[in-house]
């Protein structure tokens, strides 16, 4: 599926996952928690499809189930005591669900990220800070090309080294060690000499002096204005609503939460309407792509 939100404005795009990811990281409320979860589940597997499905399914839930289940062991705050361990210590109620938030926050940041990094490409990356810290966003946009970029490259070399019999699949244990070890090594040299080319390029066409202009093919379109609107009103939504304290969990030494009111459902709305955004907006530009070629 061709993802509708990926092309709007690099603007738009930092703005949006600037916000849900720093809202997830502090949102503790398990309704909030749902609502940032499942809208980065179903964003994910619509940017990757039954990769992003196996993704969350093989390795984010296990790992949040083992996260939920290792809290108790250490944590032995809370009023509802379920029973005692071996060496005393109380196994509560509370002590299980605050672990099963915690999990859910890591896991739920995790799979933000992983979709900030599918629409965030270091073209994206250059043109919002190539101005401001050209040197950083430099850095922080070959980063995020390492982990692709490095199994490109050993993916390469390994098939160059099984025509010749030095892959890590043939010979003894030893000899499999050995040609791992030499696959790393070719693997290091030319990353080395690959960042040596790069420093130099960047170098001879004056990267990051003073009145360097730079091209760029991102425009701020009437549509971006608008979904920028929609998403400063969102966020300044949830923020209000978060410094009012209608966001208050408490779950030591018992769960509180605040009470449900006209203006916290609203909070609720918004919430959900920021998390869903993008799924949203993929579901109108197909909407709007079928009528139109219905028309034809």
């Amino acid at each position: 599926m061709v993802d509708c939100f990926e092309k709007y404005h690099p603007v738009v795009n930092f703005v949006y996952f600037f916000a849900v990811i720093i809202f997830a990281m502090f949102f503790l409320h398990p309704v909030y928690m749902a609502l940032s979860l499942s809208g980065a589940c179903i964003y994910s597997i619509m940017l990757n499809g039954k990769k992003a499905l196996k993704f969350n399914l093989v390795y984010m839930l296990p790992s949040m189930l083992v996260l939920a289940c290792v809290n108790p062991l250490f944590n032995h705050e809370g009023m509802t005591i379920l029973f005692y361990l071996k060496d005393g210590n109380p196994f509560t109620l509370e002590s299980i669900i605050y672990g099963i938030v915690s999990a859910t926050m890591i896991i739920n940041v995790i799979i933000w990220f992983s979709c900030h990094n599918q629409i965030m490409s270091s073209d994206k990356i250059m043109y919002l800070f190539g101005k401001v810290i050209p040197a950083s966003s430099l850095i922080f946009s070959m980063v995020l090309r390492f982990v692709p970029l490095y199994k490109a490259r050993i993916k390469t070399i390994s098939n160059a080294q099984k025509c010749i019999g030095n892959d890590v699949s043939q010979g003894n244990v030893l000899r499999r060690a050995r040609n791992g070890l030499k696959i790393l090594s070719i693997m290091v040299t030319w990353s080395l000499e690959s960042s040596i080319e790069t420093a130099d390029s960047m170098k001879a066409r004056g990267y990051g002096l003073k009145g360097r202009t730079a091209f760029s093919i991102y425009k701020m379109t009437l549509k971006d204005k608008v979904v920028i609107g929609l998403l400063a009103i969102l966020i300044a939504l949830v923020a209000m609503g978060a410094c009012s304290g209608l966001i208050y969990v408490n779950y030591f030494p018992r769960i509180q939460f605040t009470p449900v009111t006209v203006w916290s459902s609203f909070v609720f709305i918004s919430y959900f309407l920021l998390c869903y955004m993008p799924i949203f907006l993929n579901i109108y530009d197909e909407i709007m792509w079928r009528i139109s070629g219905q028309n034809v």
